[in-house]
């Protein structure tokens, strides 16, 4: 069902009309004509709006992360993945700006429930920042004994407030020019290497 043209069209265009029109200005029939299909069309593969909303996340973030994981996996040293991350997570973003418009403002404010599905999803990619924190602890290129799940919050927390601030400010700078300085920031903070 997930590789129907329909259900890829109601996808792409849920992203858009929720970037244009905010989540709750944002109507199932809206959606329906933007993707080109009869409202009905919609409860064929979702179950409400809220659905919709969390399906776009899983579909678009999954993408998302399986790209960050395959390019990190192409470097060898922590701190290289460490950019990687930081570049593929920036231009992502910049590149689909209805998508970085639903992730950084629509989402957050949905309701608990999707919230926590919402957590769910990224899990994977809090695991890969992990993964990375330990490999520089181990390669010495961290310093060691850092707490992870800090680390991990505050490399996750930086990138996310970066490209909100960028959305909030209208997209009117180069989201990746900011790669290398943010990347040395975060190597200043857990490793005291300079580059």
């Amino acid at each position: 069902m997930k590789n129907r043209p329909k259900y890829r069209k109601i996808i792409e265009a849920a992203v858009q009309v929720i970037a244009e029109n905010g989540f709750h200005g944002s109507q199932v029939s809206k959606i329906a004509k933007a993707a080109g299909v009869a409202d009905g069309t919609i409860y064929l593969y979702f179950k409400n709006k809220e659905d919709i909303l969390v399906t776009v996340f899983q579909e678009k973030m999954g993408q998302f992360i399986e790209k960050i994981k395959e390019e990190t996996e192409r470097k060898t040293s922590a701190d290289e993945k460490l950019y990687t991350l930081i570049e593929m997570h920036f231009s992502q973003l910049s590149n689909n700006p209805h998508l970085a418009i639903v992730t950084q403002l629509e989402l957050r404010q949905s309701n608990y429930e999707l919230r926590r599905q919402i957590n769910q999803v990224l899990k994977p990619y809090l695991n890969i920042i992990d993964q990375i924190v330990q490999e520089g602890m181990e390669q010495k290129l961290f310093r060691e004994q850092l707490m992870i799940p800090v680390v991990r919050q505050m490399i996750f927390g930086t990138l996310d407030e970066i490209v909100t601030n960028w959305v909030m400010k209208e997209r009117k700078y180069d989201l990746m020019e900011q790669v290398p300085q943010v990347h040395q920031l975060l190597l200043d903070g857990i490793s005291g290497i300079k580059k």
